[in-house]
């Protein structure tokens, strides 16, 4: 890459990244190009990203977001997976990590909060927002449907007797 080439890269990382909502960084030594080519399918389905970046680049391009405290976890062979959702990118890297023990997670941030390993496989336990918003859904529409069931029941029973009672 020249250096017109690393500003464009600096640059595109930067911006995609302040749109971001949570980074996972990973080491991912040992990986095929078929294993980093189904981590970016599984991710980008989740509206997710995964970029493999130079350390140095990676650095510079945290600047000015809230992922400026991954700087530490920025050495060996890095691959840098982040999503518009707080979530996605650490279930998605986490079960990715589960079936290929070559892609290491080595932690991540979501909003300005750091995360360490255990901290990134917590977040991947969680529902997502969609899975969120039904079981809210649910409880909500759970009392109307408990309500309209006890109100029809003695007009139901009223006319059961009614109808057994006999002429």
């Amino acid at each position: 890459m020249d250096k017109a080439q690393k500003r464009a890269f600096v640059k595109e990382l930067n911006s995609s990244l302040s749109e971001a909502e949570s980074v996972i960084v990973s080491h991912y030594r040992g990986l095929t190009v078929a294993d980093l080519t189904q981590y970016r399918r599984n991710m980008r389905e989740l509206g997710g990203s995964v970029k493999v970046a130079k350390n140095r680049l990676a650095k510079i391009a945290f600047k000015g977001t809230n992922f400026e405290n991954l700087d530490p976890l920025m050495a060996g062979p890095t691959i840098i997976a982040s999503a518009n959702d707080p979530i996605s990118a650490a279930k998605v890297t986490h079960e990715f990590a589960k079936t290929n023990k070559d892609l290491v997670i080595l932690g991540g941030t979501v909003g300005t909060d750091n995360l360490d390993v255990a901290g990134v496989k917590a977040l991947a336990a969680m529902p997502s927002l969609d899975e969120l918003r039904a079981k809210l859904i649910g409880l909500l529409s759970a009392p109307a449907q408990q309500l309209a069931t006890v109100t029809q029941a003695p007009a139901s029973g009223l006319a059961r007797q009614l109808a057994a009672k006999p002429e």
